[in-house]
């Protein structure tokens, strides 16, 4: 008998992501951790807010700390500009109309 791959653990396992922001992220087609990490903290930002969602910016910053297991406030402070040049580039180049 062959054991069978170990189950990704749910989103909100991940440090600064509770049933909230799991269920955005579900709304947006991102159900697991690998599929988070595949895409990143600002694609999936844009994937949420495409879905209909309306994360705060909150929502990016605990992103990338789940990612990089970091508390979300060390993120927003350190890392603020650099993630939010990244959703501008992103937006605007591939969403026009993004920002409404």
């Amino acid at each position: 008998m062959t054991a069978s791959p170990p189950e990704d653990p749910p989103l909100r396992a991940l440090p600064n992501l509770g049933p909230a922001s799991e269920r955005m992220l579900h709304a947006a087609g991102i159900c697991t951790p690998a599929a988070l990490r595949a895409l990143g903290a600002v694609p999936a930002f844009v994937a949420v807010r495409q879905a209909g969602q309306q994360p705060s910016l909150n929502l990016l910053w605990a992103l990338e700390g789940a990612l990089s297991g970091r508390d979300w406030k060390a993120v927003a402070l350190h890392e603020r500009t650099a993630l939010l040049m990244q959703l501008d580039d992103l937006s605007t180049r591939n969403l026009p109309g993004f920002y409404k």
